[in-house]
């Protein structure tokens, strides 16, 4: 193996790698008669078909294998030769060969750069701590109750108004044409709650029971299904119906609607669950405030190549419909082409300053990803098997009645599996950095634990934007598939 490094700049390299013939040709005989004791040859015994009959017969297939495992191979040796560690996997690209010749690749691979963790026990950050206050406890079960109203027909004739629930029949359409998701009859929809496209309801504050309406609405430009957003849309909509609401008595029997002997028994429970809550929105910060200090303290060039990657990964979660735009289009026409090549770049339609700042964002995620995998590399922290399993089941377990399903979806699916590996490895290797350093605990308000910063807002600006609501028949049932999962260096970045 003769290998010559073409190019040496930052974290890529380039090789030239050039295999002589003699060493295929070996690899294919010694394939050949490895395989020649399970293949069988009419007018031969088991074992004993010449080598040379073996060749022609089945020359090209192992002439395949033997090429992919060789270039495996050749590649990984000649990162190890050099104590190259790659950050990425290596383009190959095969630039001569013949059969019965020396085959020629070409090797670009971004490798990992230095890092030196710091003396964790020199970093000092602040846990911030909140528990429940009896304001936040009655405020929780007054949103408990008011989802918990009972209704009844108006009891003398008057026009709807805020607060009241109409029940509708409507249907949807745009340009004339029915859409899916847009009819019901007999839906139940409290007016003033915001559950419906902006403007919907406001059209139905001042009618009577039996009036017909048409609502027209517009539906966002962000909207979660393309083929509306933006688009103008006229429900034909029938009032059968106006019920008023009161909430229920906050008393035992409202306690016993949720399985509790007393409303004693529900605030403590209620109190359990917001002290929850608060407890996962504290680790998030320390975790923010934790990541802030390793990056103020660590400073290494990171692989473009994973820059690149990341960006284009914010970019598509700003610019879902761009994306998506793409996507259809690729599959509109020939798959000859790089798939991983469109029309249109990620960033197209985005400022300059929100190009600058998404390829910030990216060079951080990258860097903290690298270095709290270098972290667990160097500390030997590694997440077993059984972690994994319990992770799969509770994920199973937001899917009532489709456990098996999701729980097999991951067996299946080794990429799955991996999401689920990724941020429990993350987290154990943030606890191993938080158990050396210094940190100091404050107790706030809830308001302060959960209030973002500013420069925390602006980081997690790249999130894909909510789809608005719209009318639906029916509440749609969990997917069966499990849904994708950040990757562990956006995740960190995410839950900071």
């Amino acid at each position: 193996m003769q290998v010559t490094e073409t190019s040496s700049e930052g974290l890529k390299r380039e090789f030239k790698v050039v295999i002589p013939a003699e060493t295929i040709s070996g690899e294919v005989d010694a394939r050949l008669t490895q395989l020649a004791p399970s293949i069988r040859m009419p007018g031969f015994r088991p074992g004993k078909v010449p080598v040379a009959l073996l060749k022609k017969r089945y020359g090209p297939s192992v002439m395949g294998e033997v090429l992919e495992k060789t270039v495996n191979e050749t590649s990984q040796k000649t990162l190890d030769e050099r104590e190259l560690r790659a950050a990425t996997q290596p383009q190959i690209e095969i630039t001569s060969f013949e059969e019965g010749g020396d085959l020629e690749f070409s090797m670009s691979v971004d490798i990992m750069p230095e890092i030196t963790p710091v003396d964790f026990s020199t970093l000092e950050i602040e846990r911030l701590t909140a528990e429940p206050s009896d304001k936040e406890l009655d405020e929780a079960i007054g949103k408990l109750a008011s989802q918990h109203k009972s209704s009844e027909p108006i009891k003398r004739k008057r026009k709807s108004k805020d607060g009241d629930i109409v029940v509708i029949n409507f249907k949807g359409t745009v340009d004339g044409e029915a859409f899916d998701g847009g009819a019901a009859d007999g839906h139940h929809l409290e007016l003033g709650s915001g559950t419906f496209i902006p403007g919907f309801e406001e059209q139905l504050v001042g009618v009577n029971a039996g009036d017909k309406v048409d609502v027209k609405v517009t539906f966002p430009e962000n909207y979660g299904q393309a083929s509306l957003a933006g688009k103008d849309a006229v429900f034909e909509t029938e009032v059968t119906e106006i019920r008023e609401t009161s909430d229920p008595v906050i008393d035992d029997e409202f306690a016993k609607l949720f399985g509790m002997d007393d409303l004693d028994t529900l605030k403590e429970a209620i109190k359990g669950q917001l002290s929850q809550e608060y407890a996962g929105a504290a680790r998030s910060k320390l975790k923010r405030t934790l990541l802030d200090a390793l990056e103020s303290k660590h400073e290494f060039d990171v692989p473009e190549g994973m820059v690149d990657a990341e960006y284009e990964a914010i970019c598509q979660a700003v610019n879902p419909q761009e994306h998506n735009h793409d996507h259809d289009h690729d599959h509109d026409h020939d798959h000859d082409h790089d798939h991983h090549h469109h029309d249109h770049a990620a960033d197209e339609g985005l400022s300059d300053e929100d190009k600058a700042e998404y390829r910030g964002i990216a060079q951080r995620r990258v860097r903290l990803g690298l270095l709290l995998q270098e972290v667990g590399r160097l500390n030997n922290i590694t997440i077993a098997d059984e972690e994994v399993a319990r992770a799969i089941y509770q994920e199973a377990s937001k899917y009532p009645g489709q456990e098996q399903q999701v729980v097999e979806f991951y067996q299946q699916n080794a990429q799955a599996q991996a999401n689920i590996r990724a941020p429990l490895l993350e987290d154990k290797i943030v606890d191993f950095i938080v158990e050396m350093a210094k940190v100091t605990e404050k107790s706030v308000s809830a308001e302060d634990l959960f209030k973002e910063d500013e420069d925390e807002g602006a980081e997690k600006k790249p999130a894909k934007k909510a789809a608005a609501k719209k009318p639906a028949a029916k509440k749609k049932a969990p997917a069966k598939k499990a849904p994708a999962k950040k990757t562990s260096a956006k995740k960190a970045e995410d839950d900071a």
